[in-house]
């Protein structure tokens, strides 16, 4: 798994980000289907194989299948469990960096939470 918007992360890693924070914010659902390789590809001017490599991914961890001839498509429960799965991946690695950071800055936890409108 890996984080949302990692921006120094190899580029069907980026495009998997984008592809999960879709399918987070409901702009994919059970059952909708993705754009197609080509389609993805143009959008976000990369290579089509870095494309099929992104949804690959997303088909072997359980969020999506292909319908020969027809498309990529998103599996019930897909949300629930990338959520359950980014949740995981910030707590273990991400949260430890932030942490260390707001410890090395000095600043004050409720403060940041003020400022954030929470």
């Amino acid at each position: 798994m890996t984080a949302l918007n990692s921006e120094d992360s190899p580029v069907y890693i980026k495009l998997r980000g984008t592809i999960s924070a879709a399918i987070l914010r409901g702009e994919y659902r059970a059952g909708d289907q993705l754009p197609s390789v080509r389609a993805l590809a143009a959008e976000h001017g990369a290579n089509p194989l870095t494309v099929a490599k992104a949804y690959q991914s997303f088909q072997d961890d359980g969020y999506v299948e292909v319908r020969r001839g027809v498309g990529m498509f998103v599996l019930p429960g897909a949300a629930e469990k990338l959520r359950a799965a980014e949740r995981e991946h910030f707590i273990r690695d991400s949260w430890p960096r932030i942490r260390a950071h707001i410890v090395l800055l000095g600043l004050d936890t409720e403060d940041l939470l003020e400022r954030a409108g929470a």
